[in-house]
C-alpha cells in the first residue's frame, strides 16, 4: 500500500491536469543509482502492461511495476510547503539508509548500485 497525503494529491493532481495526453496516471518507481544505491522515480504515464500493480489513492491511479513494489509497499507521499519554495517528500519504511539528499536509498536486503557521482 502506498499512503499519499492531501497535499501531495492536490498538487498532483494539479500537475495530471496539465497533461495533453489523455489517461495519464502517476508511476511510481525504483531506479539503481544515487548515493545509497536506490533513487527513487516518479513521473506520469499513459503506457500499461502486465507487469504493473494498480492502486487508487486519493482518486488518482497509481501505478508500481511488480518487481518495484517491494521497495515501495508503505511508501508515504507527501508535499511541503517552504517558504518561496515546496517539494515532494518521502517516507519509505523499507529504507535501512538514505542519502542526504533524501532522493536515494538502500535497504537491509538489497543495496542497490550506489552511483559513481554523488547527489
Amino acid at each position: 500500500m502506498i499512503t499519499i497525503s492531501e497535499a501531495a494529491a492536490g498538487q498532483l493532481k494539479t500537475m495530471l491536469a496539465e497533461q495533453e495526453i489523455p489517461n495519464m496516471f502517476l508511476r511510481l518507481g525504483v531506479t539503481e543509482g544515487g548515493c545509497s544505491g536506490f533513487s527513487y522515480a516518479m513521473g506520469f504515464d499513459d503506457n500499461e502492461t502486465d507487469q504493473d500493480v494498480y492502486m487508487d489513492v486519493q482518486g488518482m491511479k497509481v501505478v508500481v511495476s511488480k518487481d518495484d513494489i517491494r521497495y515501495l509497499n508503505g511508501l508515504e507521499i507527501d508535499f511541503e510547503e517552504s517558504g518561496m519554495t515546496g517539494g515532494f517528500t518521502i517516507n519509505n519504511p523499507n529504507a535501512t539508509a538514505t542519502c542526504g539528499c533524501g532522493s536515494s536509498f538502500r535497504t537491509k536486503e538489497d543495496a542497490g548500485k550506489p552511483a559513481a557521482e554523488p547527489c
